[in-house]
């Protein structure tokens, strides 16, 4: 069993940055794809970004140049930072883990954005 734990979330000012983490743990196993999605009330969960075992990184075109992801494979962590937040960012992230053959997902943390 692989479990998926986030942190970093919180409320921060637009303009403002966070940096969110997230560690995966249980028995053995190898991560394909690591990355961050995200779920405004109302809307359906979107990608934020991911990035594979090789580093190919891939980003939703709304945070392009705004958010960074990147993964530390001998620890099992991947991480977000978020720069020039927007109040459009505002959302519960999810850690993402693709361990053939399931995907695996956090429990959440909440990103809120002030304007």
């Amino acid at each position: 069993q692989v479990q998926l734990v986030e942190s970093g979330g919180g409320l921060v000012q637009a303009g403002g940055s966070l940096r969110l983490s997230c560690a995966a743990s249980g028995n053995r196993f190898i991560i394909i794809t690591m990355g961050w999605y995200r779920q405004a009330p109302g809307n359906q969960r979107e990608l934020v970004a991911s990035v594979t075992r090789g580093g190919r990184t891939n980003y939703a075109d709304s945070v392009k140049g705004r958010f960074t992801i990147s993964r530390d494979d001998a620890r099992n962590r991947v991480y977000l930072q978020m720069n020039s937040l927007k109040p459009e960012d505002t959302a519960v992230y999810y850690c993402m883990a693709d361990i053939a053959p399931q995907r695996y997902w956090g429990q959440g943390t909440q990103v809120t954005v002030s304007s």
